[in-house]
Order: structure tokens, then sequence, then C-alpha cells
């Protein structure tokens, strides 16, 4: 065979493969990217774009059931491709009870079902702790401490994730000046109430808003270590008519104190000058603040500023002027910041970076509170028992009605009623409706901590349930 004509057809046999192997190096990173984007054939052999489903639990390990088909290998914890629209899902798992939701997966885009909690049917009760005096009870944002007040001066701190705890106690009774000295005791009498309490992200503190015949006094309490506590009122002076912790310590306040905003320095015990004049309520997100002020000239002529602008920063920028008034908040989910501004019926939702970009969510009702939920995944909306809420998530809002008008948190994404003695709890959204316990106090709270146990109060006794097999 002629040499040349051999060399040149092992020639064209390498171009050959060389070029099949990219044409197979090409369409296989086009498949790839087609599958990442979504894309799959269907049992018919039909193109059609696809998302995906993330499903967790607690407990975890519980079997998935998707439109009433289950395989052994689908477990929460797991994710899976699905076709875009709408799915039923089911969770069950042996000893719990089970859950359910229809979902609409999007094309393209990952659906997470994080927050799906199975209850253990069988659960253990324990008479936790005997508190027959408690008047309120204060739960830490982690749910871990437990704040229990009283009508004297010695309150007691409980962590509940202690298997046994020991009761701290803690003498408020010179940080208050609502206090009484008892005559007969050291022991002094605290006559006043507890309008509000919140604690910082740190669990260190405890801002308290309280009331009686003759005065109204804010304190931050410091749990750990008591002595470091302050008297706001009688430290700076004034009335303040509303006081929020600005960081996670709770070093810094901002504080609306006739009319107008200031920053309260605490540990360097000092106030700023004012921030923003004839403000009516504000929002703020790290070193960020919304407010709504009133730039009225004429009471009769309403006049409204929603605004925005940093700490430290003098400048502002007006989002939009107003003549109804309106709630505020400031929120980031995910990597994005939002801007949540209720008038009336409608929540708009603004990108904080580009206010062009906007949502709005208009309601069958009025609510009469805004309140940004954990992590910024929930926005909350509630007049009465009428509840609304965004999930950012699903990028959608769902309005349902509880059972009675005062709810809870019974951790990040269940809310929780007490009606005629019953536990009844709930998905943020209103589904998978459960009863847990009878005979339990509506004026207490209830939570879960470590996802290991429920607390709740019962005949003057803190109850605890275990929610997992032991």
């Amino acid at each position: 065979m002629d040499p040349e004509k051999t060399k040149r057809l092992k020639s064209i046999k390498i171009l050959v493969s060389e070029a099949l192997m990219v044409f197979i190096v090409i369409i296989t990173v086009v498949i790839l990217a087609l599958i990442v984007s979504g894309y799959w054939v269907n049992s018919d052999f039909q193109v059609e774009r696809q998302g995906m489903l993330q499903v967790s639990s607690t407990p975890t390990g519980a079997s998935v059931v998707i439109d009433g088909e289950s395989s052994w290998l689908q477990r929460t914890n797991t994710s899976k491709v699905l076709a875009s629209g709408e799915h039923n899902v089911t969770l069950t798992k042996e000893g719990y009870d089970s859950w359910s939701k229809t979902i609409n997966v999007a094309e393209g885009l990952l659906y997470r079902l994080h927050y799906p909690r199975l209850f253990l049917i069988d659960r253990t009760v324990e008479k936790y702790h005997y508190l027959p005096d408690a008047t309120q009870a204060i739960i830490s944002p982690d749910h871990d401490l437990l704040l229990v007040t009283n009508k004297t001066t010695n309150w007691l701190l409980i962590n509940l994730a202690e298997e046994s705890p020991k009761p701290r106690e803690i003498d408020i009774s010179s940080f208050f000046q609502s206090v009484d000295m008892a005559p007969e005791s050291k022991i002094g009498l605290f006559t006043a109430n507890i309008v509000d309490a919140d604690w910082d992200h740190d669990e260190t503190h405890i801002l308290f808003e309280a009331q009686n015949d003759t005065l109204t006094e804010w304190v931050l309490l410091d749990v750990r270590n008591p002595q470091n506590s302050i008297n706001l009122s009688r430290e700076f002076g004034g009335l303040f008519s509303d006081i929020e912790i600005l960081d996670n310590s709770a070093n810094n306040l901002l504080a609306i104190q006739n009319g107008n905003l200031h920053k309260i320095d605490v540990s360097g015990k000092s106030i700023s000058a004012v921030l923003v004049d004839n403000i009516v309520e504000f929002d703020h997100y790290e070193n960020e603040l919304i407010y709504l002020a009133n730039k009225s000239e004429e009471p009769s002529t309403p006049a409204y500023e929603v605004g925005l602008m940093k700490l430290g920063d003098n400048n502002r920028t007006s989002i939009l002027n107003t003549v109804q008034p309106a709630k505020v908040a400031l929120s980031k989910f995910y990597d994005k910041k939002y801007i949540s501004i209720l008038k009336e019926n409608t929540l708009s939702l603004y990108d904080k970076n580009n206010l062009d970009d906007r949502k709005d969510f208009v309601l069958s009702f009025v609510p009469n509170s805004l309140k940004i939920g954990h992590n910024g995944e929930f926005i909350i909306m509630a007049n009465g028992n009428q509840m609304a809420v965004v999930d950012m998530e699903a990028n959608d809002v769902v309005e349902w009605a509880i059972e009675g008008e005062q709810y809870g948190w019974l951790d990040n994404d269940m809310l929780y009623t007490v009606t005629d003695g019953n536990l009844i709890v709930y998905d943020y959204d209103g589904l998978n409706r459960r009863e847990l316990a009878k005979n339990v106090s509506n004026h207490f709270p209830v939570t879960i901590t470590e996802n290991k146990w429920l607390y709740y109060f019962s005949d003057d006794y803190i109850m605890r349930e275990w929610l997992i097999s032991r």
C-alpha cells in the first residue's frame, strides 16, 4: 500500500476522531447546561423545563410521597427534580403524625421546604417547674432562655435547654422605680405592669417598658450581669414613647423622645442629637433606618414622608410622600434587602437597591401590625384573628384566620394559639393544623427548645413534653 496514502488515511481518522470528541463534548456540555437550567425529556419524549424541590424535616429521615408516589430512595434532607407546576408533598415517619402541602414548582428554580415538623404521637409529659406566683414569661430568640417575672423583685431566669435546670434569681429592686420595699422584709414588691419586653439577639439583655399609675419607665436588664442593668428613663430623663434595641448586644438603642428620634449609647451613657423629627414610627436593619415622619404643617391636612437613612450619615433618601399613615419595615432575605410599606390594605415590597423594583400585595382586610419573621423569610400582617403572611421563598401571600385573637411563634416557622385551653399549632400559612395539648394557660408563652422539648404553662407548672423518641 502506498505509504503516503496510508499516512493520509491515518490523518483523516485522527481528524474525524478529534472532531467527534469535540462534538460529543459540546453536546454533553449543552445537555448538562440544559439539565442545570431545568430542562428534561419527559415520558412522552417532549422537552420541558423543570424545577427542583429540596425537602428537610424535623425530625430528619421522614419518607417523602410526591403526588401519591413514594420510593425507598425518597427521604427528607434530599433534593429532587420535578416538572414545573403543582405537586402534593406528604411526609410520614413511624411513630409521628404526618405533614402535607401542595406546592407550585417554578421552571428552573429551587423550591425549599425546610420547615415541616412532625410531632411524636405518644409524648412523655413532665412537670418541669412549679411557679405559682408567675405574672409573665419572656422567651429568648433562640427559645432556650426563659425569664419569669412576678410581683416581687426576685425574678427567675431558667435555661430550658438543660436536662435538669436550676433557676437563677435576679434581684431587680434597684433598677425599677416601680418598687415598694416591704417593711417586714428586705424583699421589695414590683408594682408596675410590663407593657412590652424584648430580648437582644445575643440574649444578654431584655428591654422592658413598665407602667404603673404614675409613671412609664424603660429598663435595660442585663440578665448575665444584673449589676450592669440601667434604668433608661432615670439616666436620660424625659419621656420616651418608644425604644428599640439597635445592635445584637444592646450597646446602642434607638428612642423616640418628645416626638423626635435619638440614638442612645448605653456604655457611654450619652444620647445623640435629633436624627429625625416628628417621627411617627421607624424600623431598622443593621445600620440603616426607615421611618415615617409627620410633615404636616396643618393638623387638618395630613402629610407623611417615608424616608431612609444610614445611621452616622445625615443624608436621607425620601421614598414616598403620602397623605395616609403607613407602617414601615426593613428586612433582608438571602443577599437582598427589602423595604416594606403597608398602607391600608396594600403592602408594597421594594428592592432597597432598586426602588423601581416593587411588588404590591393587596389584602382583603386592613392590618394593624407589620412584623418581619425569622431571617426575613416571612412578612406578617394581622388584625384580630385575620392573618396575612408574605412567603419570600414563594414570592406570594397567603391569608387565613387563627382561632382566637392571640398568637405566638412556636419556633421560627410555626404559630400557635390557645383556645379554651387547647394548644393548636399551624404552619406559617395556616396549614397542617394540629392540637397538641389541653389545659394550657393562654397567659404564658409556648415554645419548642432544642427541637426536643415542647414547653407550656398549666396549673402553675411549666410543663415539658418530649418531641422525639427516647
